[in-house]
């Protein structure tokens, strides 16, 4: 198997205890001083006590840049440049790590710092030593907390908030449960800012279009994420197979309770049946549409029921502009996107050899527009 390429079935570890992936983010954990050292405190503890009744704990955590700022001088208002805020995020991780060790040392735990790049989940290597290293801090009894490489960030390619991290870490490690902890206590009907009656919404099925237009921006100065974000990783975690939970960071015995599968503290999400390889995952979830490939019929038949790539002979038309390796999103003749992709032509060639016969391609183009590796089919 290539580099490039990942086998979610590849060195699986047998386990027999519950794991819980806990993701905290930065407006739960900072002030605008800095880091919230009782807010940290409070989650150690559940955190302490989720393993005391058994279960393996991973955090994943927000709060870098929103620590470095302050302790640079700099309020976070969004006017710095990004290497600004990449250099934040180095002073800032260090005083979050602090914390996170001060914390689980009174628990009489230990810390291990992770930092990850998306490279880390594309690269078929570097996804098996990522997990091979997590599994290792958990094997030991080190709590792994987990972070975005923000100092060192492209970009171009980066997980955008860190509720996406930490559904690809709940994927990466086989977890059972993904804790989402905000400000918020879940998803709401509607802003429950604005709309008196808006309420909680303890148990969802399906995440469709409903519910995204529901969920709202990002609710603080300090939080690259929002509802919005969370029921992106919630859709990931749960087409991994993952149960997610989307609950208020200063709920008590929040960490605890999610963990016991309690009711009622929170929205949770029921995981899907079918498990999404890693890469698959990446492409539909992580990588942004570029453009849009429709196709006929007979293609989309093909698609969805015969297992195939897709080929130039299905293709209709191309909106948008995009090059080798860049994600698009596959419609039918109804407009309804079904499938999305990473495609090996750009836009330019589909343009000029859409609906041909492979036989009637160029030298040097390859004979699928989409290969099957690298095609997933959406619910519609």
């Amino acid at each position: 198997m290539s580099e490039g390429s990942l086998d979610p079935t590849a060195e699986r570890h047998p386990r027999s205890r519950r794991l819980v992936v806990v993701k905290i983010g930065s407006s739960s954990v900072t002030d605008k001083h800095g880091v919230d050292q009782v807010a940290i405190d409070k989650l150690c503890t559940e955190v302490a006590a989720l393993m005391a009744d058994g279960s393996e704990v991973v955090v994943v955590t927000s709060g870098a840049i929103a620590t470095g700022l302050p302790a640079m001088g700099m309020a976070a208002d969004g006017s710095q440049s990004a290497e600004v805020l990449r250099a934040a995020s180095a002073v800032g991780q260090t005083s979050l790590m602090r914390a996170f060790e001060s914390a689980l040392a009174q628990q009489e735990l230990l810390a291990g710092q992770v930092l990850l790049a998306p490279t880390d989940f594309m690269l078929r290597r570097r996804y098996l030593k990522s997990r091979g290293t997590i599994r290792a801090l958990l094997d030991l009894g080190v709590v792994p907390v987990i972070n975005e490489n923000d100092a060192i960030a492209d970009d171009e390619i980066r997980f955008g908030d860190n509720d996406r991290l930490a559904a690809l870490v709940a994927h990466l490690v086989e977890a059972d449960l993904l804790l989402l902890l905000t400000d918020t206590e879940g998803l709401f009907t509607a802003d429950p800012r604005t709309d008196a009656s808006a309420s909680l919404i303890e148990e969802i099925t399906e995440i469709d279009h409903r519910l995204e237009e529901v969920a709202g921006g990002a609710r603080s100065a300090q939080s690259r994420g929002g509802m919005a974000s969370k029921l992106a990783a919630a859709k990931i975690a749960t087409w991994s197979g993952v149960e997610t939970v989307i609950a208020s960071a200063t709920r008590v015995d929040v960490v605890r309770a999610a963990g016991r599968g309690d009711s009622g503290i929170g929205s949770r999400f029921v995981a899907r049946d079918q498990r999404l390889g890693a890469r698959k995952l990446w492409i539909a979830f992580a990588l942004p549409a570029s453009g849009t490939i429709e196709v006929d019929r007979g293609a989309r038949r093909a698609l969805e029921h015969n297992n195939r790539s897709l080929l130039p002979a299905g293709i209709v038309s191309v909106r948008g502009a995009f090059t080798r390796d860049d994600a698009v999103e596959i419609v039918d003749p109804d407009g309804v996107v079904f499938a999305k992709g990473q495609v090996r032509w750009s836009s330019g060639d589909l343009d000029a050899h859409a609906g041909r016969q492979t036989t009637e391609l160029p030298v040097g183009l390859s004979d699928e527009v989409v290969h099957r590796d690298d095609l997933i089919l959406l619910p519609t």
